[in-house]
């Protein structure tokens, strides 16, 4: 059963106009509504999927000394391990049942941003574990441009208004893993209800269900999608810049019933984020007399580190 809207990203590569204005009208009514889809034809192969995934899996199997020393202290989590426990959601105190990795930007022809962005960590027990992480990260960035082009014609603007800045962007992809819970979680939960901080969300396909939506009536509504599709979910950045035209929907992943408590879950969403300069006042085009600004000006990078002293990973 489909519960949330789907689109095919080759309608709108596929040079008939017809076909492009069908995508950028379905997925602008899809994130007006419920702030997620389902995408299929998108730049990321199988292969390389399961290829990836079986690479996670090995990272996350390895000794807990061995994953600690990939833990980089001062830089908020934004590069390398995790631990287990270290995140919380907005306004939770328990810590997400969760231990994640982030691959970062790989900066070209800025050597301003390649002195702004951590360096990407390089684990040395496993060959390829970040060739292929970053290989994934640049097919998913390039999915990203095309969905951000699309949105950028709903919402009336230029359609390459994004291209800069997402261009170097701080973009993260985060293989995550939800290991065996053990004994009755206190309070904690294995992603807390949160609405993610950036631009747009892709999700490669999880490993077990447990992501939720929370429908504007209130209801939460399973996601399901096809092996194929990656599922896209708009950011606060957006619904800011936007001024809650795009829906920043809220999600949570539950835990499984108690049966399925010895299983791993693996998952890997890819994080769009801008440069840090970008501006995210409310557009003229989304305010109007019925919709007054809701938000006072910011840039991306001061909201970014206000949500990350929010989470618990920067003082």
């Amino acid at each position: 059963m489909q519960n949330i809207p789907s689109v095919d990203l080759s309608d709108f590569l596929s040079g008939d106009s017809r076909r492009k204005e069908k995508f950028v009208l379905e997925i602008g009514k899809a994130y007006e509504e419920i702030g997620f889809v389902a995408l299929k034809g998108h730049f990321l192969s199988d292969d390389l999927t399961g290829n990836l995934y079986k690479e996670v899996k090995n990272f996350f199997d390895l000794p807990e000394d061995t994953k600690r020393k990939y833990e980089i202290e001062g830089i908020g989590g934004q590069r390398g391990y995790t631990s287990f426990g270290k995140e919380s959601a907005k306004g939770k105190k328990e810590g997400d049942l969760k231990e994640f990795w982030h691959f970062g930007q790989e900066v070209e022809n800025n050597e301003k941003l390649k002195t702004e962005y951590p360096e990407n960590v390089n684990v040395q027990e496993l060959e390829n574990f970040n060739n292929i992480g970053l290989e994934t990260y640049k097919n998913l960035e390039k999915t990203a441009t095309y969905v951000l082009r699309a949105l950028a014609i709903y919402i009336g603007l230029d359609e390459l208004y994004f291209d800069n800045y997402v261009t170097n962007g701080n973009s993260i992809l985060r293989p995550i893993h939800y290991p065996p819970i053990v004994g009755k979680p206190k309070g904690a939960v294995r992603a807390a209800a949160h609405g993610d901080i950036n631009l747009i969300t892709l999700l490669m396909g999880a490993s077990a269900s447990g992501l939720e939506v929370q429908h504007k009536n209130g209801n939460w509504i399973p996601v399901t999608a096809l092996p194929e599709q990656l599922v896209i979910n708009v950011g606060d950045m957006l619904e800011r810049l936007t001024n809650n035209k795009l829906r920043s929907t809220i999600h949570r992943v539950v835990n499984p019933p108690e049966k399925d408590w010895g299983n791993s879950r693996y998952s890997i969403p890819f994080f769009t984020h801008p440069i840090g300069e970008m501006s995210l006042n409310c557009l003229d085009q989304c305010i109007s007399e019925e919709n007054p600004k809701a938000y006072d000006d910011i840039t991306a990078g001061e909201f970014l580190n206000e949500r990350l002293r929010e989470l618990g990973l920067i003082k």
